[in-house]
């Protein structure tokens, strides 16, 4: 959203504190969750959308919580390289991004307290979890974003909880191939979070945000977005080849040319222009789960 022209309107600016290009992210754990659901007998339309609808709601809070207090730690400058935060570019206050926050939870809780009361008690274990990893990424006194634990929690709850959770609310059972299917996506959105913080390694470095980027280095920052996405990949295709899943499952293999080009521009170019790698990523996220989860529903519909 270009800020630099005329003033933005109210809605405007916390639709930009929303973060809007990060939604694939949450979107597509409870895509492929669903689908699996699907290709087991399992899918349940109104427990889907209400997983969709409390999952983008939890990264929308998420996004909020990130932009105050990364703002209040020192994190977020003027010399920002990365799309513009809301409370450090004086547009908001932080006791409104914080209201914001706590209103946003507020309504994903509202809908997980339906989703528990259609599949049970594990439903609220998953979305308290969810709600405190979102809040302690950057806040509290111990941020894990700042101890470079981000990576591991983004897969933990955008990998295996999602995915696994939105098979569970359908379900009623928790399954390996819903297991097996978290790990890609999981391991593509922690891509995500590599190239964010391979763009912002200097100003994290000097505001004394830990990340992994800063402790591996560009360089090191680097070849971990060259394995996560690389693994995704594998995994998926011996999952096809090895017995475990459908040849179907090759059909992510169609999204392997913009991954390519994603590791050549991550590697070919640092700071601000890495912006674009972190949308297209997330584009690259949102196609390979449509792809996967096509390979599921097809599984059923057409076995080979």
């Amino acid at each position: 959203m270009d800020t630099s022209s005329k003033p933005l309107t109210h809605g405007q600016i916390w639709l930009l504190a929303a973060r809007p290009r990060t939604l694939p992210a949450a979107a597509a754990p409870v895509i492929i969750g669903s689908a699996i659901a699907y290709a087991d007998g399992s899918f349940r339309l109104l427990p889907a959308l209400g997983t969709l609808a409390a999952a983008l709601l939890l990264q929308i809070g998420a996004n909020f919580a990130n932009d105050v207090f990364d703002y209040q730690k020192g994190a977020d400058t003027p010399g920002r390289l990365g799309p513009v935060r809301v409370t450090q570019a004086g547009m908001l206050k932080p006791g409104t991004v914080k209201s914001g926050m706590w209103i946003t939870f507020a309504l994903a809780a509202l809908i997980g307290l339906y989703l528990a009361w259609i599949s049970g008690w594990p439903i609220i274990a998953i979305g308290m979890a969810a709600i405190l990893a979102a809040l302690l990424y950057t806040g509290g006194p111990f941020p894990y974003g700042y101890r470079g634990l981000g990576e591991f929690f983004v897969f933990l709850f955008f990998g295996v909880a999602a995915v696994m959770g939105t098979y569970y609310i359908q379900a009623v059972r928790f399954s390996l191939s819903a297991f097996i299917g978290s790990v890609p996506v999981g391991l593509l959105i922690v891509a995500i979070l590599v190239v964010n913080n391979l763009r912002d390694i200097h100003t994290d470095r000097a505001s004394g945000k830990n990340t992994l980027a800063v402790r591996l280095g560009a360089q090191g920052a680097r070849q971990e977005y060259l394995l996560v996405v690389l693994l995704a990949y594998l995994i998926t295709f011996l999952q096809a080849l090895s017995g475990m899943g459908s040849f179907w499952l090759l059909l992510p293999a169609l999204t392997l040319p913009l991954a390519a080009e994603l590791i050549v521009f991550v590697y070919k170019n640092e700071g601000k222009a890495l912006n674009r790698a972190l949308a297209r990523t997330g584009q690259l996220v949102l196609y390979f789960s449509l792809a996967y989860s096509a390979a599921s529903i097809l599984a059923r519909l057409l076995p080979l």
